[in-house]
């Protein structure tokens, strides 16, 4: 019995093999890029940068990291963006997921124009919101408070999530409901204990993206925060780059220490963050 060719995979040239893996080097190290020359700048004196001489290494120290760590309010402003990041996740997670759930699952007058207003929400960039925005914190009282940024960085977070989550809880089927209900579950109940567990990987989509969020925004901190000890550490930042005397060292060297919390939260979140994206994208 003769065997059945199966049509393979047509190989490709050597050119062809040749300037793709060059185009992924080369994309790979425009990325890389400009991380590595934070890295190894910050392991240099002040001199050193601003030095015409191209070395990846001179005079390394850690005496950077010391400064920032100890001679600054480099701690305190970590301990004001945890605060602020944390508490934005979680309320964001919450209003995300029971918003998704609910115009997933329900029909109720305004359903329609709802979703259209958390994608309209999106196409105004943050400097056309800032100023009204500050009136509202203004006349509650919240300027140069947390709650100030956590209330607005809600407002970005919350309205694309909600849309995300919607997609995904779209795409579990609706006889778990059903089901849940049978076994006496009220709609929250079946929300918390049936649907939310199946949306795990939705939902470190959206802890990912509202911690960002939070993490790593610097235009609501500038206009809401006033004084030292309440800034965030995107804000924070910009003191150490006066107009006349900007102090590269120092500046890299809290770069680098900034990424750490943002790099470990992706590193718990990545696996779930393809099929949270795709899924989320992809329905409803």
């Amino acid at each position: 019995m003769s065997r059945v060719k199966r049509p393979g995979r047509s190989r490709r040239s050597p050119v062809m093999s040749f300037l793709l893996h060059g185009t992924l080097i080369l994309a790979s190290l425009i990325a890389i890029g400009p991380i590595a020359w934070v890295l190894l700048s910050s392991l240099k004196p002040g001199y050193a940068i601003q030095s015409s001489e191209l070395t990846l290494f001179r005079d390394t120290t850690l005496a950077n990291y010391s400064y920032v760590l100890t001679g600054t309010n480099f701690p305190r402003w970590f301990l004001n963006s945890v605060i602020v990041a944390a508490f934005t996740m979680a309320i964001g997670i919450f209003f995300s997921a029971t918003t998704g759930y609910a115009v997933s699952r329900f029909n109720f007058p305004g359903r329609r124009p709802l979703m259209m207003v958390f994608l309209v929400t999106q196409m105004f960039p943050v400097a056309i919101l800032i100023v009204p925005i500050y009136t509202i914190m203004a006349r509650l009282g919240l300027i140069n408070t947390m709650p100030a940024l956590i209330i607005a960085y809600l407002t970005i977070a919350v309205p694309f999530c909600a849309w995300m989550l919607k997609g995904y809880f779209d795409s579990i089927p609706t006889s778990l409901d059903e089901a849940a209900a049978l076994d006496g579950c009220g709609p929250f109940a079946t929300f918390w204990k049936v649907v939310l567990p199946l949306a795990k990987p939705a939902v470190a989509v959206t802890a990912f993206y509202t911690f960002l969020t939070a993490w790593g925004e610097v235009a609501y901190a500038s206009a809401f925060i006033q004084t030292d000890n309440r800034f965030t550490l995107a804000y924070g930042l910009q003191q150490f780059v006066p107009q006349f005397n900007p102090q590269w060292e120092y500046l890299t060297a809290a770069a680098v220490l900034v990424t750490l919390p943002a790099g470990l939260v992706f590193f718990f979140a990545q696996k779930h963050l393809v099929s949270g994206l795709t899924a989320g994208g992809t329905k409803g």
